[in-house]
């Protein structure tokens, strides 16, 4: 019995504190602040007020949201059409392949995402290479303005968050009984009827895990908006940064930072009951 106390002591604690120290502590700070006053200047009162949440329903802030959403949920969308195909016939590859493919999935993570970001810089930017590669073609008689705009914002989101779809369908679809394809096909299923009734639901999970790792991301991620969009595009992240700097007003950016967690924690609530409910039916 002693043996257990000691193991559990020195595993199991550890993490309970660290837990504790820097997950819990942070949050419960970042929620005393986001009712605190903000002071003149610089520094906080801690006075209770809910003015800061007040706040966020002026029709400016509430934009920002939505915005923000909207930006989520179409880099989501596109990224589901490109990564779900991709991971699923990535995992039918042969096993050489797969691992070439891994590598190749990889390697931009060994860059700084900023520096790949600037990449796409030259890319879109008024001379960049995309206007060249237009203008040789004939496609176009004048460069296109690409770079500060929505559709590089929506650009940079899909190539940076793209992997983490691909990965999730990959992971799930490796683990596919693919005899039941098969079997599906003998039946006198067709391809289409297969994918919905068979292929799509096993690999359901994955594809929701996808879904989470890039749409929760494509909310707080306001760098890529910063370099890509100018001041055109502007998110809750790129507003909770500017609070935190150029406004000094800390408990108003801890209330931002407040509804976003919130927003999040929805958002994985409904994944867990629907992958909770996906899994319930595959055992029945």
């Amino acid at each position: 019995m002693r043996k257990k106390r000691n193991w559990w002591t020195f595993t199991v604690l550890p993490l309970y504190a660290f837990t504790l120290i820097f997950v819990a502590g942070p949050l419960v700070y970042m929620i005393a602040l986001s009712f605190a006053s903000n002071r003149e200047g610089y520094g906080v009162i801690w006075r209770f007020t809910a003015e800061n949440y007040k706040r966020l329903l002026d029709p400016l802030y509430l934009g920002t949201f939505a915005q923000s959403l909207k930006l989520a949920f179409s880099s989501t969308a596109a990224i589901m059409l490109l990564g779900y195909p991709f991971g699923y016939f990535m995992a039918k590859l042969s096993s050489k392949w797969k691992k070439r493919m891994m590598l190749f999935l990889t390697i931009p993570f060994w860059v700084n995402s900023l520096i790949r970001l600037y990449g796409w810089i030259i890319i879109l930017q008024t001379k960049g290479t995309l206007n060249g590669v237009l203008l040789n073609l004939g496609l176009i008689e004048k460069p296109l303005k690409l770079l500060y705009s929505y559709p590089a914002v929506l650009t940079g989101m899909i190539y940076t968050l793209l992997p983490f779809m691909i990965l999730s369908v990959y992971s799930s679809a490796e683990k596919l009984d693919w005899s039941l394809i098969e079997a599906a096909r003998d039946l006198g299923a067709n391809a289409v009827q297969t994918f919905f009734t068979i292929t799509l639901k096993l690999t359901f999970p994955g594809l929701l895990s996808g879904m989470i790792l890039t749409f929760i991301p494509s909310m707080g991620l306001f760098f890529i908006a910063d370099i890509l969009g100018g001041n055109k595009i502007v998110l809750v992240g790129s507003l909770i940064q500017d609070q935190m700097t150029r406004g000094s007003n800390w408990p108003f950016a801890a209330a931002l930072a407040v509804v976003l967690t919130v927003l999040t924690t929805l958002i994985i609530y409904i994944y867990r009951r629907v992958t909770h409910t996906s899994e319930l039916e595959g055992l029945y």
